[in-house]
This record gives structure tokens, C-alpha cells and sequence, in this order.
């Protein structure tokens, strides 16, 4: 791509991901989001399409910084475990540098979050259940590697990736309940550990 067309890509890229992140997108329109970007009106159509395409340029962007996080714990030596333990890690690091992107993915139905239309959001849906089946992999292995209990691995996916959204989420509270980063990091393991190790087969 030539230099220019890239710079003026990325500057209305920025200029949508912080617009999005004040209010949904179908508030926002392409005048003031080429105002924010400091280029034409024009441009948004000449790069994108449409404001959907920007828009859906924006949700990819915040999929792939996602993956390369998640990469960095899927694909990293060590144990199954090991690896659940870092995807942790890395989805904390991922909503601290990127909280926009991290809203945007977790909670896509929260008031003045991002999505609009279905086929974006199935788009979505798909990616993120990808990335969980990242996770049932590393589950199964440490079951069958004697290192986790024998529990169904999508069904303790499912509750490790809704605990972590949960956990992550006070970081937005006003109040008390609020948790900066090293509690936030804290209370990740302690939801690794009893979902993923430390559940006891139930009863009856």
C-alpha cells in the first residue's frame, strides 16, 4: 500500500476506535470521524467502502491484537497448564493496553459498545469461540496428562473465559469494589485455579 493511503488508513482506524469507544458506532458518523482523523470525508468511502467497512475494520484490528496476545500463551513452551495459566496472563495484558478492543470483545451488547448488524457479530462470536477452542485444546491435554481433573473441557472453558470477562470487568468500577491491575492478577489465578484444578466431580 502506498505510504500515504497507510497513514490515512490508520489515522481513521485510531479516529473510529476512539470514537466507538465514547458511543456506539451507530451513533457515530463519518463527517466526525474524518474530523477526528484530520482527512476527507471521502477518504472513509476510498478506504473502506462504507462506514460499516470502517467499522468492521475496526472489530478485525481488535481480533488480531487479541490473537497475538493469546498466541503468546497458546504457542509458548510448557505444560498444558502452563499455558492456561499464561492465557490469563496475556487476556490481562491484553484489556490493559487495549481496553476499547477488550470491551468490544467481551461484552459486544453493553450499552455504547460497538457492534451493529448480525453478520458482525456472528463475524465476532466466531472469532472468540476460536480463541476458546485454543483453550479446550490446553484443557484436554492436561487432562489427559494426569495434570487436571476429568471435567467436560468446553464446559470449564466456557466458565474460565466468563469468570476472566467478570474478573477483568471490575476494573471498571467507581466504587470500592474496584481492582487495580495486581489484584486483578490475583484473582485471575484464583479463578484458574478452582475452575481448572481444583473442582471436585459433583455428587449424587
Amino acid at each position: 500500500m502506498d505510504p500515504r493511503k497507510e497513514r490515512t488508513v490508520r489515522k481513521l482506524l485510531r479516529a473510529a476506535e476512539e470514537i466507538y469507544g465514547e458511543r456506539s458506532s451507530g451513533e457515530a458518523t463519518v463527517e466526525e470521524i474524518a474530523e477526528r482523523a484530520g482527512v476527507a470525508v471521502g477518504s472513509i468511502y476510498n478506504h473502506f467502502g462504507s462506514k460499516a467497512g470502517l467499522h468492521a475494520a475496526v472489530v478485525e484490528r481488535a481480533l488480531q491484537v487479541d490473537r497475538d496476545y493469546m498466541d503468546r500463551a497458546y504457542l509458548a513452551e510448557g505444560s498444558p497448564v502452563d499455558k492456561i495459566y499464561a492465557a490469563a496472563d496475556e487476556y490481562l495484558a491484553f484489556y490493559l493496553a487495549y481496553p476499547d478492543y477488550f470491551r468490544m470483545l467481551a461484552f459486544p451488547n453493553a450499552p455504547g459498545q460497538y457492534l451493529a448488524g448480525h453478520e458482525l457479530a456472528e463475524r465476532l462470536a466466531r472469532s472468540v469461540d476460536e480463541q476458546n477452542q485454543r483453550l479446550v485444546a490446553a484443557l484436554r491435554a492436561g487432562i489427559e496428562a494426569g495434570e487436571l481433573r476429568g471435567h467436560d473441557p468446553q464446559e470449564v472453558a466456557t466458565m474460565l473465559w466468563a469468570a476472566w470477562n467478570g474478573i477483568i470487568s471490575l476494573a471498571w468500577r467507581p466504587d470500592s469494589l474496584r481492582r487495580e491491575e495486581t489484584q486483578l492478577r490475583q484473582l485471575l489465578a484464583t479463578a484458574t485455579d478452582v475452575i481448572s484444578t481444583g473442582l471436585l466431580p459433583r455428587s449424587g
